[in-house]
């Protein structure tokens, strides 16, 4: 609860009106544990008001982004998926052969970070986002399919 005050805190403190849709969505989104779709966004809202224009919730999950109080990423899923920023951040390693998503904090991409600051003087915005690869299983498995043709 003190959590999404400090939303709506958010919101307001940026010069921004709490409409019923943007309570709403953000509503949806920081109860869910988990990525969603812009979607099931609509879906999850509309459960509540069913006339809610589809735009309205677009518009929010913008604003929302905008203000940094949501993270939009691409899981490789073909569609945008949202979150609530939460602290720490967290990045994903997305298995393109399986298709498993593992988080990983963000320690792990700070000295990237401050490689990109000090040599190139670029300040890398590493707040979410997916890195696509092989997990460890499905690289075990290719190396023992390999090895059983071979």
């Amino acid at each position: 609860m003190a959590q999404h005050l400090e939303l709506v805190q958010s919101i307001r403190q940026a010069g921004h009106r709490l409409t019923p849709q943007r309570a709403s969505v953000l509503a949806v989104i920081a109860e869910s544990e988990c990525h969603l779709t812009a979607e099931e966004i609509l879906a999850r809202v509309r459960e509540r008001y069913p006339y809610l224009n589809k735009s309205a919730v677009y518009r929010s999950l913008e604003l929302l982004t905008e203000l940094g109080l949501i993270h939009q990423t691409d899981l490789g899923h073909g569609r945008v998926e949202y979150e609530l920023h939460r602290h720490p951040h967290h990045h994903h390693l997305v298995c393109r052969r399986c298709k498993h998503i593992q988080q990983i904090d963000h320690a792990v991409l700070q000295r990237l970070q401050k490689k990109l600051a000090n040599e190139f003087g670029f300040h890398a915005d590493l707040d979410h986002f997916a890195i696509f690869g092989t997990c460890r299983k499905c690289q075990t498995r290719a190396k023992r399919t390999a090895h059983a043709h071979s």
